[in-house]
């Protein structure tokens, strides 16, 4: 468990990152704030989401007091290395010691608590001596299994604090040490014992009574809990992972003009280095020769690839989709905008608005009250001259029927049963804090490409001259196209051989650097590119094509002239086309009460069309990269709770920034990872099963921590009278545990509405 920091220097001080370790509950977060925010002149944001803390400290302040601050409070701290090492460090990090220590113990004591549960619930079980055996399995559970929860429970002691972990050490304890008792010093340890069905109130001395298989399956139960939420939380750094992941890792350096291999992380600005048709660029640079169209899709989501030649600048980790360039370096590690957008993601999920589990916010007042009860019943039945056994009986017995097993199930039943549901659906949510974003959202973003429309270039429309057959059109069209590698080009030559058939191979092809393409097909000389190409070769469209191809351009499409021997004989329009269903789930987020927002870098005159055709109103167009993060920023400023639905890594800081975030599965590793909720199917309508979906499974937490509670609040006098015996306690654990797993299973009935049957 550690803590590790970083540093960087602003005009107003130190801003110091605290990687948080060992919290268990949002009350430690809030303990941990408190003490740093005490220090003189430091300014702390924890987060329990995302185990990390955000410091404003003066200059020169040693970040070694922000260390002894967060052990006094009963956490560890090491200082985090530069973000150079962060790969590194991530990597390390792959095999988290908590992760694998809750796996063993929740293993562990999934093997010995469930024999001790059934004998004890089953009175057929029970052979000669069960109750040794029974102690034998659950002492390892009790002790061991549950040490994390005894360890908090100390710490808060020591701080003067009480928390669920308090209330479940106290619980399993008490179980326990009574148990103890009631075998060495009591009745339960005779041979023959028997736990019979009587649901009658009576007072008992609970000599004869044990509490082994309630103190083993309370630990059993949280410890699952515990476990699914620190997995979910692990998340919060796979996002970097993937961003570090995503960028190239060898480069062709040329030096004294000799081409050679070196890691990236070796290269230094000004160094030039050899992209080839297929290649990642290594980092951003300038073009110093050679011409290309660059497919940046990866990194912004755009799905239009970019043009470059001499002198235009180039980012790292995009495609170079078309020839061999050399580029010069002008930015390496940390500056460049890659690194740039891996720290945006991190700030962003540093940011967010601290997540508090809904049973956590209970036990804030739940806890200190039980204790009370418990402490308040032994006095009585003491002070009214009752047995020192018959009070301690009614104090243990608050204690355990308060120990909070359906609190346990609550919420890790309902969310296994959703997120599985989820899964079979193709919706993955990450964990329970996802699930109270989805209730209060009201604003939707939706990025443009491959959000709602299919991110890739589709022929749309064939423009064809008076004469001219449009399959001739498109098989010349699509033949010559077959030889170039560029995108376009690409979408033109599918569209041919689906429509025409096999395409004839084209003879003496040439790429027009940044105009078009020629070639000879089936004796033909065949030109395609801009209308300016084709008029050098005397070549004009008709008055109608070029008002025809001058309308596709206004709404953002892309429209490229044919022509053969010494004519020009239509245009062909690609565009990246709306899916299908984003009309319809667009209508179905209005009636989930969302407000959809269109959020895209393409131009006005794009975005404003493909808005229309969906039915979205408000469009924010022409937005860069990096930007993106700042527009839902905005909107959280103007009281909005935004969702953000995306698939590039430029989506990824707002994916982290947005009060939810969802990732289409068929985008970039980086953005699901940035993301609450991964749609696998990768259709909008995917995105509104899931908001309903977590809306349902939140519900069904809230209902089950009502009935948990209630059965707690109600059980509790009873048991502070000493009327509750052993086996009316375990009846009525199991059937508000029972009651809790069989609500959570009504989520299996949960419908998509792409069904037509959802609900």
């Amino acid at each position: 468990m550690t803590v590790s920091t970083s540093t960087s220097t602003s005009t107003t001080g130190t801003h110091v990152e605290l990687q948080i370790s060992g919290m268990t509950c949002a009350s430690c977060a809030n303990r941990i704030e408190r003490n740093l925010n005490k220090l003189e002149g430091v300014e702390a944001t924890v987060n329990y989401a995302t185990e990390k803390a955000t410091v404003s400290v003066p200059d020169g302040y040693d970040p070694a007091q922000l260390v002894e601050a967060v052990e006094k409070t009963g956490y560890t701290a090491t200082v985090r290395r530069p973000r150079e090492d962060e790969h590194e460090e991530h990597q390390d990090r792959d095999e988290d010691p908590e992760l694998m220590s809750l796996r063993n113990r929740l293993i562990g004591s999934i093997v010995l608590a469930v024999p001790v549960i059934a004998v004890a619930m089953v009175p057929a079980l029970q052979f000669t001596n069960w109750q040794w055996a029974s102690l034998t399995l659950a002492a390892p559970v009790i002790v061991w299994a549950a040490w994390p929860f005894h360890k908090a429970a100390w710490a808060n002691l020591r701080h003067g604090t009480a928390t669920m972990d308090t209330l479940i050490s106290m619980g399993t304890l008490s179980a326990f040490l009574w148990s103890l008792y009631a075998l060495f010093f009591g009745t339960a340890g005779t041979p023959g014992m028997k736990h019979p069905f009587e649901l009658t109130l009576q007072p008992s001395d609970g000599a004869a009574n044990i509490y082994l298989e309630v103190a083993a399956g309370v630990t059993m139960f949280i410890l699952a809990g515990r476990y699914f939420e620190k997995r979910s939380k692990r998340q919060a750094g796979a996002a970097l992972r993937a961003l570090l992941e995503l960028g190239a890792k060898e480069v062709s350096v040329l030096r004294n003009g000799i081409e050679t291999k070196i890691p990236v992380g070796e290269l230094v600005v000004g160094d030039e280095f050899v992209v080839r048709p297929g290649e990642k660029i290594a980092t951003d640079g300038v073009v110093v020769s050679g011409s290309s169209a660059v497919d940046a899709s990866m990194l912004t989501g755009e799905s239009v690839p970019v043009e470059v030649g001499e002198g235009d600048a180039v980012t790292g980790a995009t495609v170079n989709a078309g020839g061999r360039l050399v580029v010069r370096t002008t930015r390496v590690g940390s500056d460049t905008q890659l690194a740039q957008m891996a720290k945006l993601v991190e700030d962003a999920q540093t940011g967010k608005a601290e997540v508090q589990r809904l049973a956590d916010r209970v036990s804030g007042v739940f806890v200190p009250i039980v204790i009370a009860i418990a402490v308040i019943a032994l006095g009585a039945w003491l002070g009214a001259g009752f047995p020192a056994a018959a009070a301690f009986t009614a104090a243990v017995a608050v204690l355990v029927i308060a120990c909070p097993c359906a609190l346990g199930l609550a919420t890790p039943t309902a969310l296994l049963v959703g997120t599985g549901r989820g899964a079979q659906l193709g919706i993955l949510i990450k964990g329970p804090e996802v699930l109270e974003s989805t209730r209060t959202v009201d604003t939707v973003v939706l990025d443009k490409t491959g959000t709602v429309t299919t991110g890739k270039m589709t022929l749309v429309d064939v423009l064809t001259e008076p004469g001219v057959d449009r399959a001739q059109l498109l098989r010349l069209a699509g033949a010559l196209e077959n030889a170039s590698e560029h995108p376009i080009a690409a979408a033109i030559a599918k569209a041919a051989a689906e429509e025409t058939g096999t395409l004839p191979t084209a003879e003496g092809f040439a790429n027009i650097e940044g105009r078009g393409v020629q070639g000879i097909i089936d004796g033909r000389a065949v030109v395609i590119g801009r209308e300016a190409l084709l008029a050098d070769w005397s070549q004009h469209l008709s008055s109608e094509v070029a008002q025809a191809k001058s309308r596709a351009e206004g709404q953002g499409k892309t429209v490229v002239a044919v022509g053969w021997d010494g004519a020009a004989r239509g245009a062909l329009v690609i565009a990246d086309t709306v899916k299908p269903t984003s009309a319809e789930a667009v209508s179905r987020l209005r009636e989930l009460g969302l407000t959809p927002v269109l959020l895209t870098g393409d131009n006005e005159a794009v975005a404003r069309q493909i808005a229309s055709e969906v039915g979205i109103d408000e469009v924010i167009a022409e937005v860069l990269p990096e930007d993106k993060v700042d527009v839902v920023a905005r909107l959280q400023a103007r009281g909005k709770i935004v969702a953000m639905v995306g698939d590039g890594v430029n989506d990824a800081p707002a994916l982290a920034q947005a009060d939810l975030g969802l990732a289409m599965g068929t985008g970039t590793d980086v953005a699901i990872e940035a993301s609450d909720i991964t749609l696998v199917r990768g259709d909008l309508l995917s995105a509104v099963d899931a908001i309903r979906l977590s809306r349902k499974t939140l519900s069904t937490i809230k209902i089950n921590l009502f009935w948990a509670f209630a059965y707690n609040v109600a059980a509790i006098p009873v048991a502070a009278l000493g009327m509750l015996n052993p086996m009316l306690a375990g009846a009525a654990m199991a059937f508000s545990s029972v009651f809790v797993v069989g609500n959570s299973l009504r989520l299996r009935g949960f419908t998509s509405i792409s069904t037509g049957t959802g609900r």
